[in-house]
């Protein structure tokens, strides 16, 4: 499976069958060899071209210091830790992000256009940037996006700003191993098999057999 293709149809599209599908196809190449350094955890199944994609990808940086720790705080509003599992930030979200912006360039300027947004609304609010502002102040902010139909007209780059990122937060963190385990997601597993119930024995009269 090229697993870049299938999260795209998974969480950054219209999911359809027959994208999905698609996704899953194999595309004619040989996937990298599991016994070569390739081969680790992180890449298993992947294509040998992907992996050095993904490895140009990561040798760069799109946000700076600022915007990563503003993305940060936001993903762990939409996402926070609770008594189940670990928060965004927890599972790398602000990582995944990073790395899809480098990956899907069209989402660059939607998103550091929003964040500067995000700042600039703060700076006439509070006269503090996003990060600097209280816990309050910045939940007061962010409910002003995060209901598109409550929202003022003048709020509207800062709700699909917002849009954006609660779609990406969800896609990270529910494609991490804390997100797969806070769905309780197990996938296929062995069942026990203790032999035939004991009332359905004694009801064919088979009790001792």
């Amino acid at each position: 499976m090229n697993r870049r293709e299938s999260l795209k149809a998974l969480g950054l599209g219209t999911l359809t069958t027959g994208l999905l599908l698609e996704a899953c196809k194999p595309k004619g190449n040989k996937l990298a060899d599991d016994t070569n350094d390739k081969g680790t955890e992180e890449n298993a199944g992947r294509l040998p071209e992907e992996i050095e994609r993904n490895k140009k990808l990561n040798a760069t940086r799109f946000f700076n210091t600022h915007e990563m720790s503003t993305i940060t705080v936001l993903v762990d509003i939409i996402i926070p830790k609770d008594e189940k599992s670990g928060s965004a930030s927890d599972a790398k979200v602000p990582e995944f992000i990073e790395f899809i912006v480098k990956d899907m360039p069209e989402y660059q300027t939607p998103l550091r256009g929003g964040l500067r947004w995000l700042d600039l609304k703060c700076l006439n609010l509070y006269n503090k940037t996003f990060i600097e502002a209280s816990a309050e102040q910045q939940i007061e902010i962010v409910t002003e996006i995060a209901y598109p139909a409550k929202a003022k007209p003048e709020m509207k780059q800062g709700v699909n700003f917002f849009n954006q990122m609660r779609n990406l937060t969800a896609t990270g963190f529910f494609t991490s191993k804390i997100g797969i385990e806070d769905l309780g997601y197990v996938g296929n597993a062995p069942n026990v098999w203790n032999g035939v119930p004991a009332d359905v024995l004694k009801h064919y009269g088979m009790e001792g057999v």
